[in-house]
């Protein structure tokens, strides 16, 4: 069986974005946004991260949540990128 590692982004509101993006952290996917999935390698095999059918499903998601939410997708990511990196957010 053949699953894709991409979550669903069933929930489109701004929690939803922030559920998807903490789902890509928690499971060793989380890229930035603006970058194509396709175009993302693995550091350490030099081998692409993400199967062309994942590709193609986090791109069809991005696309979903800038055409709903615009840059509001950079506000939901921020903090999930900021904790996976251990840098803590201004109070």
């Amino acid at each position: 069986m053949n699953t894709s590692r991409i979550p669903e982004f069933s929930d489109q509101s701004f929690d939803g974005m922030l559920n998807w993006f903490a789902t890509m952290s928690k499971r060793d996917l989380l890229f930035h946004p603006d970058d194509p999935a396709e175009e993302i390698y693995d550091i350490a095999s030099g081998k692409r991260m993400f199967s062309p059918a994942e590709s193609s499903k986090a791109k069809e998601i991005l696309d979903a949540m800038f055409r709903l939410h615009g840059d509001e997708v950079y506000e939901a990511a921020y903090p999930i990128f900021m904790k996976r990196m251990g840098l803590h957010l201004d109070a």
